[in-house]
């Protein structure tokens, strides 16, 4: 059996996928990118640089690895143009023009640099499909107010994906509160409850509001899918929303029961809405 390289970044999802692959008894190996630890037991047997990308593929097919999935929170790193090798510098101008293309064509650009590789690339809810949940409630019950802002909130972030510009949004009774951009999601929720008093909603009795996260439209899955956990339940509450609605089959739910306790706890709502 072929091993299966973790390409960790930080948070939760990496330690997921390893202790999935090692209950199924499937072998792995943790690479990380320098500059962003893993959080997986153990730590990584590789640490590799953007610059020496091609040594690092060419260590991967000498292990063995027959496929790669990347897993966890990563930016963009500071590159130095000094070390780069030779066969790597090779790939700079595909991986450039890439970026300047956005985030979802220098993904795509990557995919296909491993792939030349005969590193086959898979999404995370392929090794581990329990994290994306169907369509469906996981607690708590939306009202039609609720509903109404969610279909507000999906078109909003269809329009942010189409621009590559983010994928979560904040709607209140038809208001767009906030829209997710470079910070990201917490980021986001800390803006609308810090702002919440700034807010006036027509109803004051009405739907509180709610978080939405989907993919970006045409984004390429197997890398970045969108991802909740506990703590953006949290921040929800915090910011004084009703719930928390999502893409159903689109978004990685981390920690699933912990999710669902912490929204019993503050009265929200878990949606997994059917797009």
């Amino acid at each position: 059996m072929s091993e299966t390289a973790i390409i960790s970044g930080t948070g939760a999802l990496p330690s997921l996928l390893a202790r999935t692959l090692n209950a199924r008894g499937e072998p792995y190996v943790v690479c990380q990118l320098e500059g962003f630890p893993t959080e997986i037991e153990g730590g990584a047997q590789i640490e590799f640089r953007v610059e020496r990308l091609v040594p690092f593929l060419n260590e991967l097919t000498r292990r063995g690895v027959g496929r790669v999935v990347f897993g966890g929170a990563a930016r963009r790193p500071q590159l130095d143009l000094r070390s780069f090798d030779p066969e790597t510098a090779q790939l700079v101008p595909r991986l450039m023009g890439a970026m300047q293309d956005g985030d979802d064509a220098t993904l795509r650009e990557v995919i296909a640099i491993f792939e030349e590789w005969d590193l086959k690339v898979v999404g995370a809810h392929d090794v581990a499909p329990d994290l994306v949940p169907g369509a469906g409630l996981l607690t708590g019950a939306p009202s039609d107010g609720d509903r109404r802002d969610a279909a507000r909130a999906a078109g909003i972030v269809e329009a942010l994906g189409s621009v590559d510009v983010g994928q979560s949004a904040v709607v209140a009774q038809g208001l767009c509160l906030a829209i997710e951009a470079l910070p990201g999601t917490d980021a986001m929720l800390d803006f609308v409850g810090a702002t919440q008093a700034l807010v006036t909603r027509p109803d004051p009795a009405g739907a509180k509001g709610i978080l939405y996260k989907a993919p970006k439209p045409g984004q390429e899955r197997r890398v970045d899918l969108p991802a909740i956990g506990p703590i953006t339940v949290r921040k929800a509450a915090e910011a004084g929303l009703g719930g928390v609605v999502w893409e159903a089959g689109g978004v990685l739910c981390i920690d699933r029961e912990g999710m669902i306790a912490e929204a019993e706890k503050a009265g929200l709502f878990l949606w997994s809405r059917q797009p």
